[in-house]
């Protein structure tokens, strides 16, 4: 399938159904946001590279056993190797890795948040990248939906905030804009639980570096007061944000344009608060609805507008 035609955008003629691209995007989203607050309890009693080494370890075996079950095989070609890599890299080690590391230092609510700034940086590339028109008026929805980013973001923060966890929330933000591009451009020559395995070794190997490198001597707080709630949390990463978000988020990204599919990112600021609340007590303010109303609406522009491929 060509760049070209992967690039029509919901509601153009031949374009994906509106109500099943939404609900793709929707349940996506709210698998993705829930993990900040899982995550969050995880990185508590365990270090972050660390656990997140043996996450995506776990991961990759179930996925990688699974797909082989179901007759997909490894990937050819150098091409695709490449770009399994670099997926590897930056949407696991950078964007999970860091991501995971930045809510030792700031609220999983704040992370999420900042998560919710990757399509601007795809829709920014995207043109360049892989030739997709952002059209003036995906431009505003994408702007639209920004401004309830901020809206949220500027009402969350209170007082002092760590600028290394910022730090390191932006700079994952920025691997997972790249491997999203990545997963548009390249066709893998095999099925997509198998990509996701393989992404997700590589992912655990820049991860276990990381964690020889940075964490060795770091206490992981495994006991048998704190094995009820972690052993949940884990299972969940490793089956539901891990294995099943990924496999929709590729669905998703091969389905419509890139930008398009990461709109479905806007939602992580409201989604993200709420699981926070829900599950770790983080506050909620009545501010907070204004900038949900306009991520949604942002949302719907963004994947209303017309674009040729």
């Amino acid at each position: 399938m060509s760049v070209q035609q992967d690039s029509v955008a919901i509601g153009a003629p031949g374009a994906p159904a509106l109500w099943l691209t939404v609900l793709m995007g929707v349940s996506f989203a709210v698998i993705w946001s829930s993990a900040f607050s899982v995550g969050k309890i995880m990185v508590t009693h365990t270090p972050p590279f660390g656990i997140s080494a043996l996450r995506f370890a776990v991961s990759a075996t179930l996925a990688g056993g699974l797909a082989w079950a179901l007759g997909q095989r490894l990937p050819r070609g150098r091409e695709a190797w490449r770009a399994i890599l670099l997926l590897g890299l930056c949407q696991n080690t950078l964007y999970l890795g860091f991501f995971f590391t930045s809510m030792t230092m700031i609220p999983a609510g704040l992370a999420a948040v900042l998560a919710s700034a990757m399509p601007l940086v795809v829709a920014a590339l995207a043109p360049a990248v892989l030739k997709e028109r952002v059209t003036a008026l995906k431009a505003l929805g994408l702007a639209v939906g920004f401004a309830g980013v901020l809206w949220i973001m500027g009402t969350r923060i209170a007082g002092g905030i760590d600028l290394g966890g910022i730090a390191l929330a932006v700079a994952g933000t920025l691997g997972l804009a790249v491997a999203t591009l990545t997963i548009k451009r390249i066709e893998f020559g095999t099925g997509l639980l198998m990509v996701v395995a393989c992404q997700m070794a590589v992912g655990g190997v820049g991860c276990l570096i990381l964690t020889l490198a940075l964490e060795l001597g770091l206490p992981w707080d495994v006991t048998e007061a704190t094995l009820p709630f972690l052993l949940p949390a884990f299972a969940f990463q490793v089956l539901v944000p891990g294995i099943g978000a990924t496999l929709l988020w590729f669905a998703l990204v091969k389905r419509v344009s890139a930008a398009g599919a990461s709109s479905f990112h806007f939602l992580n600021p409201a989604l993200g608060i709420g699981f926070a609340w829900v599950l770790l007590g983080e506050a909620v303010g009545p501010t907070d609805v204004l900038g949900v109303v306009l991520v949604a609406v942002g949302i719907l522009m963004v994947n209303r507008t017309r674009q040729r491929g």
